[in-house]
């Protein structure tokens, strides 16, 4: 591959620093040429195997060319229009498939929009809508986005929600299951209770928001039996449960939904990240007489569910089904959670490896201790193996966590050898 030797990547970031506010962060101090499938070239020419996917949002990969094709044939055609002034048929096709895959015996319908924190704050508006309710319950460690109103669902302070609040009222958070930290599902589930003693009668709550799988918070996967009991709840006080699913969704996990693994069926799904394969769209799936509760005009937006968007997913869905990437999830998941099982085996400061499908991480901590997060240990991992050509991400509440997120189309080599590049860093950095 040719490169610009006038450009590096210590250049561009001396411009970037002055350009762009220093509330954007940047995890890696890399500026990319090129992308195929599960690996990368920086702008002087260097390999990366990434495990990031751009948080979650490569399942395909980078320009799967099935994916490409779509694109560029729906580019020839149209780019925009705004679908509330003309409509196009990419959308309503893109709905029809989402409706079928979403779980619930129930008619459902769908509207799309650009973002993931659109997505969710379009997700509570409906549920206000039609429960007529105002209160929201989230998790602890639990995120939702970026916006005042996701950021106050959000329960994680730094960085996200550090210096923008107040944010607005009536969002109370209950405890998020972790047996790890000692959280039990019976707390988590009696917090909520508390909540309703405390803070907001049930009969006042519109919604119970929740990750099946918790993404920034630190891939803390929410028990199955959790998630049903949460449903029996909302199911007792007339509350909607609203599934996020922006991390999770799109095949990820093993299932298209993570929450079908549960056999609970969300009121609300959201969705976005890997559902067009690196364009951006979002969504809201859900019972029909639910979405129908907001009036004409009252959903949308200008670029929401562009036709871009719409056919790069339409493509996704095709990919997931030629290439039977569902079932690559889990084959992924349990040969990373092997691989990662066995390097805990020799590091002390491996405390815990978890996931579900193939959305896998594991916490780090001093000798094992889970009282002990090692976030600066963490921080030089992630840098070491930058150095050695893997691209990861931390995230959890103190940043102790390492998440594997590489493309489901990314080969058994591949992974094999980012796998041991992840080893090589950890032997640098513990012996350093």
């Amino acid at each position: 591959m040719t490169t610009n030797l006038s450009v590096s990547n210590a250049s561009l970031m001396t411009r970037r620093r002055n350009a762009i506010p220093r509330g954007v962060g940047q995890s890696h101090e890399v500026f990319i040429s090129k992308g195929v499938n599960a690996e990368v070239w920086d702008v002087e020419g260097r390999r990366y195997i990434d495990f990031a996917g751009g948080i979650a949002v490569l399942n395909t990969g980078h320009r799967h060319p099935d994916i490409m094709a779509a694109v560029q044939k729906q580019m020839d055609q149209y780019t925009h229009t705004c679908f509330q002034v003309l409509a196009y048929e990419p959308y309503v096709e893109l709905a029809e498939r989402i409706n079928a895959l979403a779980p619930g015996d129930f008619d459902k319908k769908t509207f799309f929009l650009s973002t993931g924190a659109e997505a969710v704050e379009n997700a509570i508006k409906i549920a206000r809508a039609y429960t007529q309710r105002s209160g929201v319950i989230a998790f602890t460690s639990g995120y939702h986005g970026r916006t005042l109103f996701t950021l106050g669902l959000t329960g994680k302070v730094a960085p996200y929600k550090t210096g923008f609040g107040p944010f607005p009222g009536e969002i109370f958070h209950a405890k998020f299951p972790n047996a790890l930290h000692g959280v039990s599902v019976d707390e988590a589930m009696a917090s909520v209770e508390t909540i309703f003693k405390n803070d907001i009668e049930a009969s006042r709550v519109a919604a119970i928001i929740v990750e099946p799988v918790q993404g920034e918070g630190g891939f803390n996967v929410a028990p199955q039996d959790f998630l049903q009991r949460l449903r029996a709840l909302c199911n007792q006080h007339g509350i909607l449960l609203i599934a996020d699913e922006i991390q999770t969704g799109a095949g990820r996990t093993g299932t298209w939904f993570a929450i079908e693994q549960s056999g609970v069926a969300p009121d609300l799904i959201t969705m976005a990240k890997s559902m067009a394969g690196g364009f951006p769209i979002s969504a809201v799936v859900g019972r029909a007489e639910v979405m129908d509760a907001p009036g004409p005009g009252g959903l949308g937006g200008t670029y929401a569910g562009s036709p871009l968007g719409c056919a790069a997913a339409l493509a996704v869905l095709q990919v997931f089904e030629k290439e039977k990437l569902l079932e690559r999830s889990q084959a992924l998941g349990a040969r990373i959670t092997s691989r990662l099982q066995e390097l805990a085996a020799k590091q002390m400061a491996i405390a815990d490896v978890r996931g579900l499908g193939a959305m896998v991480a594991i916490e780090i901590c001093k000798n094992k201790d889970a009282n002990q997060p090692d976030p600066e240990l963490t921080k030089r991992l992630c840098a070491q193996a930058t150095k050695l050509g893997l691209i990861l991400l931390s995230c959890g509440t103190y940043g102790n966590v390492v998440r594997i997120l590489v493309p489901l189309t990314a080969s058994d080599a591949i992974v094999d050898e980012g796998l041991d590049i992840l080893e090589n860093a950890f032997a640098a950095v513990v012996e350093s």
